[in-house]
């Protein structure tokens, strides 16, 4: 078969189709008033429509004050565990922490030594992938999207496993801890290769035994597998971070989506990436970090809080940058005041920027990071406080790690990758019937008319 030159072109045949779509699906903004229907499953202060019941992460972003619920200071835990516990103690210890994370969130209490490196020792059995995979599957049609690469992995390793749609409890753990270690090597091979497919050579190192999740991460994408040990136990808070964020968020919502159609676990997965692969969900912290460069090149000085003023502005005024109305990194659905997996960040992104030399890009930061709130409670109707999220800081963790911009959202799938497992398990041990909420027609009904008489 002849292929098609004009395969990706936009034929004015395209173009009428879109232009009849967009004339015949348009809905009227004021219907999902009238029917009170809450648009992204949120109310207008972003409260969201509880939809299922969970016990592996909560996020506070309220408290009881005289009988009436107020913004505070968020906080995120996993299974009852304070993010920030496990961040310091990892710290404490001068360990790596994600896999005790990931354990955690899989199994429900904290390991203790003897447990946690059993974990650990299966994480290592499971980093292997079938024969010739990386040759017949990563290595072939290379794609510069390796959410994209990274989801074609995941589906692939169907046909290399005996027992794909058993969805017996052992059997979907056993396939959880296998992606939970795999999840790296295929993100980062799927980038070599695409870097390889433009002219660059191929490194393809394999994993070693005795390395963390995150360790590996950085022995497997550079050429000479070396990294400090800060640089890892940066890279290792960012996984932690991005473990997992309660039941709601968009991936994980269509994990357990996905999870309750009773489905195998890589479809399950494969959706939840094509979720998180959005730049208004995991793609976001990318655009953070264009819209810094962007900045940068457009701001004279740095320090300048008017001039940074006037830019964030333009940015709200769909004037600068991509011209979206967005100030990127700035606000989140749930909370007001702060985002604790933000606060964690700066704090350690403050020391890796001077250890880098790059000070006077988190001073920027940090001005971007005042400034953005006080500039969009003036542009914007407000309806709860903003603050900056987690991925305003996580892009340029990576940035000053020289870590690939086609990695940063799959870095976020290798993290979230045991929140996903976990809440898959949750809801097939739970599940009770296919989740399957209703929408309103608000259409009309007409007379089917014969062809002849169109």
């Amino acid at each position: 078969m002849a292929s098609n030159p004009n395969y990706c072109n936009i034929t004015p045949e395209i173009e009428t189709l879109a232009a009849l779509a967009l004339q015949n699906s348009s809905i009227d903004p004021e219907d999902y008033v009238r029917y009170d229907v809450k648009r992204g499953l949120r109310d207008l202060n972003g409260k969201g429509v509880l939809a299922g019941l969970t016990e592996i992460s909560d996020i506070v972003a309220k408290q009881i004050v005289d009988g009436k619920e107020v913004p505070c200071d968020g906080k995120l835990y996993y299974r009852g565990i304070d993010v920030e516990d496990l961040v310091r103690g990892a710290l404490k210890d001068g360990r790596f922490g994600f896999e005790e994370t990931a354990y955690l969130l899989l199994l429900g209490h904290l390991p203790n030594r003897e447990e946690l490196a059993g974990f650990c020792q299966q994480l290592a059995y499971y980093r292997t992938l079938p024969n010739n995979f990386v040759k017949d599957i990563i290595l072939k049609a290379p794609s510069h999207d390796i959410m994209n690469s990274l989801a074609r992995s995941v589906l692939n390793l169907a046909s290399y496993d005996d027992r794909c749609d058993d969805i017996s409890l052992s059997n979907v753990m056993r396939q959880c801890v296998q992606l939970i270690a795999l999840f790296p090597m295929l993100s980062v091979y799927g980038y070599q290769a695409y870097h390889y497919r433009e002219g660059n050579s191929l490194y393809i190192h394999a994993p070693r035994q005795d390395l963390s999740t995150a360790e590996n991460i950085l022995s497997l994408l550079r050429p000479d597998s070396s990294y400090s040990f800060w640089e890892a136990h940066v890279l290792d808070i960012c996984l932690i971070l991005h473990a997992d964020h309660g039941g709601g968020n968009n991936s994980t919502f269509t994990t357990h989506v996905v999870t309750s159609s009773a489905t195998d676990t890589y479809s399950c997965m494969a959706a939840a990436l094509a979720s998180l692969k959005g730049p208004r969900h995991g793609g976001a912290n990318i655009k953070v970090i264009q819209m810094f460069e962007d900045m940068k090149r457009t701001v004279k000085d740095w320090k300048d809080e008017d001039e940074v003023r006037r830019y964030l502005k333009d940015l709200l005024d769909r004037k600068a940058f991509d011209k979206a109305g967005l100030i990127y990194g700035m606000g989140h659905a749930v909370y007001s005041l702060s985002d604790p997996r933000a606060n964690l960040l700066r704090s350690f992104v403050e020391t890796l920027s001077r250890e880098k030399g790059r000070d006077e890009e988190y001073q920027l930061y940090s001005l971007v990071e005042r400034l953005g709130p006080e500039v969009i409670a003036g542009e914007r109707k407000m309806y709860k406080g903003v603050s900056a999220n987690v991925d305003f800081y996580s892009g340029f963790v990576y940035h000053m790690l020289d870590l690939p911009l086609e990695l940063y959202t799959p870095i976020f799938a290798m993290a979230r990758i045991a929140g996903w497992s976990a809440h898959r398990i949750e809801e097939l041990i739970n599940m009770g019937k296919i989740i399957r909420p209703a929408y309103k027609y608000v259409g009309t009904h007409t007379d089917y008319t014969p062809l002849e008489g169109r």
